[in-house]
């Protein structure tokens, strides 16, 4: 018998402060703590909702190996005491991972195999490295010399941001004016309290080591905005900058995506589910489209995406209100600001990853939460979040207000 797909709604979202990798926040948080964190926060947020009526958890990691490996999904919802009928999986598709557990989680629902799904994404940058800590790329990449450009992961993501610099012809001035606009940005929300609906924040404990006594004693805080953004960024200081990935390029670490740790979470639900237990939805997903692209020059992934997405959802891009579009490279990022003709306005106005960091598989969740959170404060009706994706992807997730 065929199911009627059916709307998939988001009934709870929110994230942890993003914190800076290795001297941050997070650095000596354990990544499926900060999971288990966010998965007991969103379930309070819906305090009508019976647990045991959760079908799964769907949680994007992009290096799921150890302290974030193990399938983090199910100790997740362990460490959050969730019952032990939810199920968890954790899926990777690096820097899409958190909105891919999003579009999963949704589509269980559409298709009427679920009424109730968690979609999550958690990444330290700080405990497990970028490629993880023992790589092992196929070595045919290297045998055939006509792979070395098209793996930009083997030497390192900055190479495809330069070209893909060289061949949309960014400039280095337009970059760091991108990225100090970012954290000019970034700064203004967090002081506007724009963030306040969607963080959760986290108490974290540090140690101190008196070296004339060696007694060691333990301070503990509580952080509720994320660490990223920079109020000493200036133009004059990003110019200053060396370039780190070519000797002749444009692209640095003051214009780069920043390393980070974090987690975000959202439950989704049916209408039935919605009705049952008496929840609020805060939007509906709508659609996803992921699209590949040549490897050496991944930036450009959303360009292929954010029309598929559009495609799927019989919209057009004058309909998106609100577009959250990773800065994993300030380059990148204007080649498909500028190749779409995307309205700036509408781009990351509460500022990108250059500020306020990106934590890899944690971020399509985290954002997906600033979307769903900024549409309802700003009556704004569509909103998108689009990526780039390590080894050539691009991919577009699109939230409606209701």
């Amino acid at each position: 018998m065929t199911k009627q797909i059916q709307d998939a709604y988001i009934v709870a979202a929110t994230r942890t402060p993003i914190g800076r990798s290795h001297k941050g926040y997070f650095k000596s948080t354990r990544p499926d703590d900060l999971l288990g964190h966010v998965l007991r926060a969103a379930v309070a947020q819906t305090p009508g909702l019976d647990p045991a009526a959760i079908e799964d958890i769907i949680c994007g990691c992009a290096i799921p190996e150890a302290q974030q490996g193990l399938n983090i999904a199910r100790i997740g919802a362990v460490l959050a005491g969730l019952p032990h009928g939810v199920g968890g999986i954790t899926v990777n598709r690096f820097c899409a991972s958190g909105l891919s557990a999003v579009q999963m989680a949704a589509d269980r629902i559409r298709v009427g195999e679920a009424d109730v799904m968690i979609a999550a994404g958690v990444e330290s940058m700080s405990m497990v490295p970028m490629m993880g800590n023992s790589p092992s790329l196929s070595p045919a990449i290297f045998a055939d010399t006509s792979n070395v450009d098209n793996y930009g992961i083997a030497y390192g993501m900055g190479l495809t941001a330069e070209k893909v610099a060289q061949q949309w012809k960014v400039s280095r001035d337009q970059q760091d004016e991108f990225a100090y606009e970012s954290h000019m940005k970034a700064l203004a929300a967090i002081k506007a309290g724009e963030f306040a609906d969607e963080i959760l924040p986290v108490e974290v404990t540090s140690s101190n080591v008196n070296l004339k006594t060696a007694e060691v004693s333990k301070v503990q805080r509580t952080v509720s905005i994320d660490e990223g953004p920079r109020a000493d960024t200036s133009r004059e200081g990003l110019a200053k900058l060396r370039t780190v990935f070519a000797a002749r390029g444009s692209v640095t670490a003051g214009n780069s995506s920043q390393t980070s740790d974090g987690a975000g979470a959202l439950i989704l639900a049916s209408e039935a589910a919605v009705k049952r237990f008496g929840l609020t939805p805060l939007a509906r997903f709508v659609s996803f489209a992921a699209k590949g692209v040549p490897p050496q020059i991944m930036g450009i992934g959303p360009i292929e995406a954010i029309p598929a997405a559009l495609r799927n959802a019989g919209l057009k891009q004058d309909d998106i209100d609100w577009i959250e579009l990773n800065e994993a490279f300030a380059a990148q990022s204007l080649a498909v600001i500028n190749s779409l003709g995307l309205d700036k306005t509408k781009v990351n106005p509460m500022g990108g990853a250059i500020a306020l960091g990106h934590p890899l598989g944690a971020t399509g969740a985290i954002r997906s939460a600033t979307v769903v959170h900024a549409l309802r404060r700003h009556n704004k009706k569509y909103g998108m979040v689009t990526m780039c994706v390590g080894m050539g992807q691009g991919a577009a997730g699109i939230f409606e207000r209701v």
